[in-house]
């Protein structure tokens, strides 16, 4: 039995896919520490890990005041420079907390961005998880704006870079990267990737290190109170908007008025927005969260944000949706399921009730989506889930003289 440590960033899109992994890990023997914030407290702890809360603000994670507007390149590289401004208290706190353990090996989110940092620090092996597309290259193929090099170099941010990569070299003996946006990419000896080889668009962007084990499906026990008995033996959609670019009214007015008249039961996450303003539809059911994996099993068809994730979970339980991203790596998830013959993606700022209605009925009634979701699925489901991710970890273990 290895004792392992796991630090995250607060947000569901990137704690969630590795509760599966974690509960995997400790069904095989292994200790479990888990850094994180005190939101995500019982859902860590329901997979067997210790839970411990950082107890300096991140920076990172979900935040109210996100919108696609400000979440571009510039603020992107301002959260990244605050992050840094705090990284002798986020680093010291975690060192403190975790002064009288002895870990094995260290698990982290791709977007934490000390990651690697500790695991030099400490001297053990690592483990990163991408619950977003793994290399820059692979996001910056949606997001031109990444490529702005002019903005970077002339960013505060280069400069809070080159002091805290002296100040870390001298305190720590850490290298750092030559970039600050690989702080958001922090690799580790191996890395976890949520998806299959079939569905990344450029598979030569991944070196051997990236493990894919397909999507993050784990009961995580979520014991939501939901009226399941409204669902049977009728049609159903299913319309999720995720947690984060989730706030814009005009989406779900437009979604009330498209499926108005439905004979359909939708149901509505409205993650934290107030819809008070709307008359809701009997054959509405809108919830802050719904139990997703429930609710799939029993959809005719989606509408997603085409986060990675929920656009994950559609694919792998085949089924058919339309997409309409919002930010992030979104756009990409859309664009490559509608590649691949998948879905339908449209642009959420010229959408109608009317294209929205169509393109529901297209992927419904259309069986070549249903087959190419199919090949998708299938590919997900050879790609070996949680258990392929501990044998890569178990493998790492013994290269390093880790007593498995």
């Amino acid at each position: 039995m290895s004792k392992a440590l796991f630090l995250s960033i607060p947000a569901h899109g990137h704690v969630n896919p590795t509760l599966g992994l974690v509960n995997e890990l400790i069904n095989q023997g292994e200790e479990v520490t888990y850094f994180c914030t005190e939101e995500f407290k019982e859902k860590i702890e329901k997979t067997g890990a210790e839970f411990k809360s950082y107890r300096v603000d991140t920076i990172l994670g979900n935040r109210k005041d996100n919108t696609p507007q400000n979440m571009g390149i510039e603020r992107l590289l301002n959260n990244i420079n605050e992050a840094l401004k705090s990284s002798d208290k986020i680093i010291e706190d975690v060192l403190d907390q975790i002064k009288d353990k002895h870990f094995d090996y260290i698990l982290y989110t791709a977007m934490y961005p000390f990651g690697n940092v500790f695991a030099q620090i400490l001297k053990i092996p690592s483990v990163s998880s991408f619950a977003v597309f793994a290399t820059p290259q692979e996001l910056k193929a949606g997001h031109k704006e990444l490529m702005n090099e002019e903005l970077m170099n002339n960013h505060p941010v280069m400069d809070t870079f080159k002091k805290v990569s002296k100040q870390l070299k001298d305190v720590y003996k850490v290298e750092m990267p030559d970039n600050p946006m690989s702080l958001f990419f922090n690799k580790g000896d191996i890395n976890i990737a949520y998806t299959s080889k079939y569905f990344v668009s450029h598979p030569e962007y991944y070196d051997d290190s990236f493990k894919f084990i397909g999507p993050p499906i784990y009961d995580r026990q979520e014991n939501l109170d939901f009226p399941f008995e409204q669902l049977k033996g009728k049609k159903v959609i299913y319309i999720s908007l995720g947690t984060v670019f989730n706030r814009d009214i005009k989406l779900y007015e437009l979604f009330l008025k498209t499926f108005a008249d439905t004979d359909a039961v939708v149901v509505m996450t409205a993650y934290n927005v107030d819809l008070s303003e709307f008359a809701i539809p009997d054959h509405f059911i809108v919830r802050n969260f719904v139990p997703q994996s429930e609710i799939l099993k029993v959809t005719d068809v989606a509408i997603t944000h085409a986060g990675m994730n929920s656009t994950s979970d559609l694919l792998y339980n085949e089924v058919p949706f339309v997409a309409l991203p919002i930010g992030a790596d979104q756009p990409y998830m859309a664009g490559r399921s509608a590649e691949l013959g998948a879905a339908i993606s449209l642009d959420k700022d010229t959408i109608t009730p009317e294209l929205l209605r169509d393109s529901v009925e297209k992927v419904l009634d259309d069986p070549s989506y249903a087959e190419n979701i199919k090949k998708i699925s299938d590919s997900f489901k050879q790609a070996g889930g949680y258990k392929k991710a501990v044998e890569e970890i178990f493998k790492l273990k013994s290269e390093k003289g880790i007593l498995v």
